[in-house]
């Protein structure tokens, strides 16, 4: 009697919740702050409504106000989705288990060094002791690897002014407050023209793999595949194409955390802010 009372219990503590983790329609995604919450809402919500049409499943945009903010809230398993930098898969991924599901597979990552169209600038090496603007210490092509690359390769000491968002770092390149900035082509890419064109790029670091789309091991596997099946599917189409663009994602495709060991042997982590 006593056994099969407590057998009883056992079963009906695992089956509601194994249950509730198969019935939830609703997901929490996070993503990356590159650019202010308002913008990557306008992206995104086209990409969730479609998904939400295809698979049933809603995607719930939980913002964070500064990349640091993300990294630590990816730390503690917030987000059932998360858009990331490639450093940051690595931390949650040892951390949490995050997978790893989709990426850009047409283009690669690379941080770029930015400074004034007229600046007399015209060498990494004269950027020794000058003020370089970038969005925060762990945006990985925007800060991480440019960090990286001017201590450990060119041996520069320079001064990093953090500002917040990829945009940020451009205008206060423009109006001088900094003498060069960290960003990605991407980011450039998407300013207005006035700013891309008082800006000129000094130097590119090495390209790795770029962001990807990870879910937290919490998700069930057929919730997983079903939604990195259906953004391929989207990719596949003009007007998803379109769509992930805005990202942006030129060619969509699988990820795998294999893809991202090489960023392992970087050093990264002494430029890391915890």
């Amino acid at each position: 009697m006593y056994l099969r009372l407590l057998t009883l219990l056992l079963l009906t503590s695992i089956y509601p919740i194994t249950t509730h983790a198969e019935k939830r329609t609703v997901f929490t995604i996070g993503i990356v702050p590159q650019f202010e919450i308002r913008h990557i809402r306008k992206i995104w919500n086209p990409i969730f409504k479609v998904i939400e049409k295809k698979t049933g499943y809603k995607l719930k945009f939980k913002g964070s106000p500064t990349i640091g903010d993300f990294g630590k809230e990816l730390t503690a398993g917030y987000f059932d989705f998360a858009y990331m930098n490639p450093y940051q898969l690595l931390l949650s991924n040892k951390s949490q288990g995050y997978i790893p599901l989709i990426r850009d597979t047409g283009r690669q990552l690379q941080g770029i060094i930015v400074v004034k169209r007229n600046s007399a600038i015209h060498s990494v090496k004269e950027l020794a002791n000058k003020k370089i603007a970038f969005p925060s210490p762990n945006a990985l092509g925007a800060s991480l690897l440019i960090r990286a690359d001017l201590s450990n390769n060119f041996k520069l000491d320079f001064k990093p002014v953090y500002v917040k968002t990829h945009s940020s770092v451009y205008l206060n390149v423009i109006v001088a407050q900094t003498d060069a900035g960290g960003g990605v082509q991407k980011t450039l890419n998407q300013q207005k023209e006035n700013i891309k064109g008082a800006l000129r790029i000094l130097h590119r670091t090495p390209k790795f793999a770029p962001h990807p789309l990870a879910a937290h091991p919490r998700v069930p596997v057929r919730v997983r595949e079903k939604i990195a099946k259906t953004l391929i599917e989207i990719g596949n189409s003009i007007t998803g194409k379109e769509l992930l663009s805005k990202i942006p994602i030129k060619k969509i495709g699988a990820a795998r955390i294999n893809d991202y060991s090489d960023l392992k042997n970087l050093g990264l982590n002494q430029f890391y802010v915890q």
